[in-house]
């Protein structure tokens, strides 16, 4: 991976963006896509769209939501503790113990998730999660006042680990999902400015995707696109206790991973995975019987409806703060769409037989 990529991606997930909250990473995404982009415009919601050849047909919107998973203050006691909801979907049982950055107008300031310590539970306790009303961060002020003096309530909070190497070419961080899709989308978009190309792109980095997909609908009413192709962190099965005949067979450096279900174009992914087939670009196949939890559920039901596929990076741990992916799988994924993309013609037809 170029260094300059690499970095870009290191902005990205260590930048603050849950739900509802994405300007700082935001503002990153329009310095590079301002680089390779015709246009580049910022909606009421915030999603970020750069327009590469507005005129070319077919209309393709490529989406990767930039928003991460997170917390936000609800309610400071007297004593100046924390009390806060989530933003997205949490696995409660990881939070305890968790030290955290809390997005102050001020700036952030460092907390830890605390709870009682085992030596003091009852046996009851021990056997149970704990309640996240019984949860709480310490920033380590003396009292509520001066608690109330930085910090107040709808402040957002995120898990403060940052990008770190493991082994080859495994890499670990928060915020992966899905800041490696807007991720992906950008580049995309840094690959096709060298190239000529027929479609009009898109190239969209959507907001608050873990709280409803909200982004993505506003976004895809706006551009009215023909085809969307969607980059999504998918779920990797190569670690113990997963149920593959459940969730299927898929592993991180083995490739993206396309899906097939009511959710895919059927003509568009047969040409994703020819696409695949033809530049040698490894991929696992998922099938999602109904629509899947991700921006291309409604983009697929924007307006008369709009040809869709999906494409995953795998990731283990997802919504955690250790989620770990492959950059060789991201980089087959600006591979495969680039390409892709490069093989759309005006007056192709997706509609099935």
């Amino acid at each position: 991976m170029r260094d300059d990529s690499f970095q870009f991606l290191k902005d990205l997930v260590e930048a603050p963006s849950p739900s509802g909250f994405e300007e700082p990473v935001q503002k990153i995404i329009k310095q590079v896509m301002g680089r390779f982009a015709d246009e580049v415009k910022t909606d009421v919601h915030g999603n970020v769209i750069g327009v590469r050849n507005p005129e070319g047909r077919p209309r393709v919107m490529l989406a990767g939501h930039c928003d991460e998973i997170g917390f936000m203050v609800k309610y400071i006691d007297k004593n100046g503790y924390l009390f806060f909801s989530t933003i997205g979907g949490i696995d409660r049982a990881i939070i305890p113990g968790q030290r955290v950055w809390v997005h102050t107008r001020q700036g952030p300031i460092l907390g830890v998730m605390g709870k009682k310590p085992i030596h003091i539970m009852e046996e009851s306790e021990k056997k149970k999660l704990t309640k996240l009303s019984h949860q709480w961060i310490d920033i380590g002020v003396k009292d509520g006042e001066e608690a109330r003096r930085l910090v107040s309530p709808g402040d957002p909070i995120t898990f403060s680990a940052n990008l770190q190497r493991l082994r080859g070419d495994l890499v670990v961080s928060r915020g992966f999902d899905d800041k490696m899709g807007s991720w992906v989308v950008c580049e995309v978009l840094r690959y096709l400015a060298e190239n000529p190309i027929e479609a009009a792109i898109f190239a969209t980095s959507t907001v608050q995707e873990e709280i409803g997909l909200r982004g993505a609908q506003t976004a895809a009413y706006s551009i009215n696109p023909q085809i969307g192709v969607v980059v999504e962190a998918g779920v990797a099965t190569d670690f113990p206790e997963v149920n593959k005949r459940k969730y299927g067979e898929v592993e991180m450096g083995k490739g993206v991973i396309l899906y097939r279900g009511p959710n895919i174009n059927p003509g568009l992914g047969e040409l994703l995975m020819e696409t695949a087939h033809q530049e040698k670009v490894p991929y696992q196949i998922v099938g999602v019987a109904r629509s899947t939890p991700t921006d291309a559920n409604v983009i697929q039901l924007n307006r008369s409806g709009v040809a869709t596929v999906l494409v995953g990076v795998p990731l283990r741990y997802l919504h955690t703060p250790v989620e770990i992916l492959s950059l060789k799988d991201l980089e087959n994924a600006v591979k495969l769409i680039s390409s892709f993309i490069l093989r759309l013609k005006e007056g192709m037809s997706f509609i099935p037989a």
